[in-house]
């Protein structure tokens, strides 16, 4: 299978969704963090990162309740600004 390229925009909301997430962890530990949420901390790196700037639905939702995080204010902080 081979994978679409991403657009620029697309980059720049993983960018987004990673510095937020980054930010709501605070000072906890991106192990803590991703215990909580059931993923590798090196799956919680890239996202942080803007590595894997589409991380899967699921892995967000768990990202957001071991935040303590609303799907749909994150959601909102991370859409595309309107053309």
């Amino acid at each position: 299978m081979v994978r679409t390229p991403l657009t620029p925009e697309e980059r720049q909301r993983g960018e987004r969704l990673g510095r937020l997430l980054r930010e709501a962890r605070g000072r906890r530990s991106m192990v803590e963090i991703a215990a909580i949420a059931g993923i590798s901390a090196e799956t919680l790196r890239k996202i942080e990162t803007g590595r894997a700037p589409t991380p899967a639905f699921f892995t967000v939702a768990a990202l957001t309740g071991a935040l303590g995080l609303s799907m749909d204010d994150l959601v909102a902080r991370c859409a595309l600004a309107p053309v």
